[in-house]
C-alpha cells in the first residue's frame, strides 16, 4: 500500500510516517515508480508505536521494543534485556513527576505569598 493508504488506515498524516521510517520504526519498500510501499503490518506496526508514544516511550526505546510487540495494544514478549530498559524507562518518568512536582510547589509558593492578585 502506498503512504496515502497507511495514512487513511491509521489516521497518521504522511508526514509522521515518514517520521516513524527515519526513526527507524516503520519500514518501506520502494515501487517501481520510486514511492514508499508498505505491507500490510505496517498498520499494526504504527499503532503500536503511536500506543507506546501515548505511554511516555521515547522513539529510541520504541525501536527496542517493537521487535518484541505483538497486536496493537501491544502485548510485549519480555526478555531481561527489554525488563531493564522500560524499568529504567519508568524510573527516568518517576524522576521528571518529583521534578515537575518541585517545580509545581515552588511556583505555586510564590503565588500563595503575593498579597494580592495584579490588576490589569
Amino acid at each position: 500500500m502506498l503512504i496515502g493508504e497507511l495514512s487513511r488506515r491509521t489516521g497518521v498524516n504522511a508526514r509522521l510516517l515518514r517520521y516513524y521510517e527515519a526513526q527507524g520504526l516503520l519500514a518501506a519498500g520502494r515501487g517501481e515508480n520510486g514511492y514508499r510501499v508498505y505491507d500490510e503490518d505496517s498498520v499494526i506496526t504504527v499503532r503500536q508505536v503511536r500506543a507506546l508514544l501515548a505511554a511516555g516511550l521515547p522513539t529510541r526505546v520504541i525501536r527496542s521494543v517493537l521487535p518484541c510487540a505483538r497486536g496493537e495494544r501491544p502485548e510485549i514478549e519480555w526478555c531481561a534485556e527489554l525488563w531493564d530498559v522500560m524499568n529504567g524507562e519508568l524510573a527516568s518518568m518517576d524522576r521528571r513527576i518529583d521534578n515537575l512536582r518541585h517545580d509545581r510547589a515552588a511556583l505555586a509558593g510564590y503565588l500563595t505569598g503575593a498579597a494580592t492578585e495584579p490588576t490589569v
